[in-house]
């Protein structure tokens, strides 16, 4: 029996929710450059949800996300919101640092509603930089959760899961989780080596965010485009070209991806409400 195409994506999608759903785990991505209205109902297929930025992404001049909330919402998907904070190259000291963390906080909120988030919605810190945390690092990160937080949204960081050997085996995530004074954070976790990360995969049954390393982490990315090969040479699947197209994309449109395990559907519950 042939079943019409559009009831064949139905019950592709129908089938991977409910597999994800049993094992706890949903496969989302993120990239810097928006993917396109048009290509949304195929990546529909594999993920569930899209990292979104508030601001230019790292290393990009413009943020070509901004006003496609409705239609990444209207297509299925959950968000990863996500706000690009500053290198410690940008913090002179800890009053500045915290005074800038507040004056971004404001900023993330305000493109947060205008982009038509509700409130409640976490906003994750892009923290690029790892290691142990600076004391003007610590500042601007923890003046920057203060302002989400009393601005009416939740706070969350995207920071490494991998243990710096340069710096003592320490864990950013978990320095910045320990020193955070009963903030509520919500965390997403990078580690793309393997192991624990799968490679470029895209699992039915997606690995946990607690294997990243980070056992309180929310979110895991564990692969990247282009792959680091620094960090994730032992790591297979990749393109020749070194980035992670998606099993069903269209790589001809070269929309490489890094992917991501999460604990929900929407780890940022920017869905409407």
């Amino acid at each position: 029996m042939h079943f019409p195409w559009r009831v064949s994506i139905a019950v592709l999608i129908f089938l991977r929710a409910t597999l994800q759903a049993q094992s706890g785990t949903y496969l989302g991505f993120d990239r810097n450059d928006y993917p396109g209205d048009a290509n949304l109902k195929t990546l529909r297929q594999t993920f569930f949800y899209t990292g979104y930025w508030l601001n230019n992404p790292p290393g990009v001049k413009t943020n070509t996300w901004a006003g496609h909330r409705a239609a990444v919402e209207s297509a299925g998907f959950g968000f990863l919101v996500l706000f690009n904070g500053r290198l410690y190259a940008e913090l002179k000291t800890v009053a500045n640092a915290t005074k800038l963390g507040q004056s971004d906080a404001q900023a993330a909120a305000a493109a947060a509603r205008r982009e038509g988030f509700p409130a409640e919605t976490v906003i994750f810190l892009d923290q690029e930089q790892g290691g142990r945390m600076l004391p003007e690092q610590k500042a601007y990160i923890y003046g920057w959760v203060d302002g989400v937080t009393a601005a009416g949204f939740r706070a969350g960081v995207y920071c490494s899961g991998i243990p710096a050997k340069d710096d003592g085996n320490i864990v950013t995530a978990e320095d910045i989780h320990q020193n955070a004074d009963g903030r509520q954070i919500v965390y997403w976790a990078i580690n793309d080596a393997c192991p624990p990360a799968p490679g470029c995969a895209f699992p039915a049954h997606p690995p946990s965010p607690a294997e990243s390393g980070v056992r309180f982490a929310e979110v895991w990315q564990f692969a990247q485009s282009p792959q680091r090969k620094d960090v994730g040479a032992r790591c297979s699947n990749y393109s020749r070209d070194g980035n992670c197209y998606p099993a069903r994309g269209p790589a001809a449109q070269q929309l490489h991806v890094d992917v991501n395990a999460a604990t929900s559907p929407d780890p940022s519950s920017g869905r409407s409400r």
